[in-house]
């Protein structure tokens, strides 16, 4: 007798335990394209992965509006079945808290909320990534690691987000990002600010950036502004620009994207830049679409990427 009341408790802590686990979900990205690229006077043919990814998240309801979240994001190149980074986890690493005082994640980010506040945000086409990512952005964060990351709630339509990754036993290395982010409707504005403290006396690479979407029916229209400052070196300073135009005829989507990177003040000679990209998404369904783009860079000067052109076909799958 006494048996079974011992049996039948540890079944209901073992049901009560099983609840509260996190709800777990595997997600990923399956992107490829064929392409026909142009550089340096060579024609080459590559099929090419545009940032695929294997994920896992989840989250458990801790009860009184608190809950735990984690992200687990591997990065690879589908076309060879290789690790795309020495990271395993290069897309994401993190786990956090969140509730009615906003969310605060401790991990490694990958690239901070400035670039998804600003380049991301208006990379419409094939979500900046592949060969017509964006050629100007400097990624002056990059990785964001040893970080610790706060999300407020939404005020009105507007969300704050502030990271600082650590160097640990060094003064090099340290970063800062703060971004927000204010969306009313069809409108969607943006700003960011990141500081990078290099490990050079005086030298902390800057940059600021604004950015600003806005949807008009089939059209959606998006842009920014970009200021480095100190990113080529001491002294320097370049700003940068970028539209992009989407318009929606049923499952088909025309996009027009146009960068322009200024001289970079402090350095000699030209180095100015402009990229192009016009590409047509089919969407097939909610996961899946067919592509097309093409992308150049002319940049006479070569300090970007110099001239380059390429004509991709591309599929993506999400799961």
């Amino acid at each position: 007798m006494k048996r079974s009341i011992f049996v039948a408790a540890i079944a209901t802590l073992a049901a009560g335990s099983a609840l509260a686990q996190s709800s777990v979900s595997v997600y990923g990205r399956l992107n490829m394209t064929v392409e026909r690229t142009a550089q340096g006077g060579q024609t080459v043919y590559r099929l090419n992965d545009n940032a695929s990814r294997l994920g896992f998240r989840g989250v458990e309801d801790l009860g009184g509006g608190l809950k735990a979240s984690f992200l687990m994001e591997h990065r690879f190149a589908a076309d060879t079945g290789t690790a795309a980074a020495p990271r395993f986890w290069d897309g994401e690493s993190w786990v956090g808290l969140e509730g009615g005082f906003g969310k605060v994640r401790l991990g490694y980010f990958g690239p901070s909320m400035a670039y998804f506040t600003t380049a991301d945000y208006i990379s419409m086409h094939n979500h900046d990534t592949g060969t017509s990512s964006d050629a100007f952005y400097t990624y002056s964060s990059f990785p964001l690691q040893n970080a610790i990351s706060y999300t407020s709630p939404s005020m009105g339509g507007l969300v704050i987000d502030a990271q600082l990754g650590l160097s640990e036993n060094t003064q090099a290395g340290r970063k800062y990002a703060l971004s927000a982010n204010y969306v009313a409707g069809p409108l969607h504005l943006g700003a960011a600010y990141e500081q990078v403290r290099a490990g050079v006396p005086g030298v902390k690479p800057k940059e600021f950036g604004l950015r600003a979407l806005y949807e008009l029916g089939d059209f959606t229209v998006g842009a920014y502004y970009i200021r480095n400052d100190g990113t080529f070196g001491a002294g320097t300073k370049r700003d940068a620009y970028r539209g992009a135009v989407m318009y929606t005829m049923g499952p088909g989507e025309v996009h027009l994207n146009v960068g322009r990177a200024g001289d970079i003040k402090g350095l000699l000679g030209d180095q100015s830049a402009t990229q192009l990209t016009i590409g047509y998404n089919h969407n097939l369904s909610k996961r899946t679409k067919a592509y097309t783009y093409y992308s150049r860079v002319s940049d006479d000067a070569r300090f970007y990427t110099g001239k380059f052109g390429t004509f991709a076909l591309g599929v993506r799958h999400n799961f």
